[in-house]
């Protein structure tokens, strides 16, 4: 007779609230430049070709939502591109490309917080109990 096999072992709740943390902001990232670069204040009317900066983070999202570690390893890294853009055009835009650009840092931040503690929160090994 054949064992069945074991049931998954169920995420803890906290590594599961940075997992959709990640590929909530990671979306948001994607529809934000998408929407910033097409209609919200584009550099040229009828949108600009900037707006295939967004497919970077787009590509990360089938492995975010999958828990591939790899993936929100290199996310955590990608994602400073995005802060640094926010940051440039916070700062020396004008117009309603400032709080697009606000917002897209304060995105970028919560994506690398998110993945950051998820790869914590997966590595870390439970301690062994202290005798007593």
């Amino acid at each position: 007779m054949t064992q069945p096999d074991p049931a998954p072992a169920v995420p803890p709740p906290a590594v599961e609230a940075t997992r959709w943390l990640a590929a909530g902001s990671a979306l948001a990232l994607v529809l934000l430049a998408f929407a910033w670069e097409l209609w919200l204040a584009p550099l040229r009317p009828g949108g600009s070709w900037l707006a295939l900066k967004a497919l970077p983070i787009a590509l990360a999202l089938p492995g975010l939502l999958r828990r591939r570690l790899y993936t929100y390893r290199w996310t955590s890294l990608l994602v400073w591109l995005y802060f640094t853009e926010g940051v440039v055009r916070a700062t020396s835009d004008r117009g309603p490309s400032v709080p697009l650009a606000v917002l897209e840092v304060a995105l970028s931040l919560a994506l690398f917080i998110a993945c950051a503690l998820h790869v914590r929160l997966r590595l870390k090994k439970p301690r062994p109990a202290e005798p007593t």
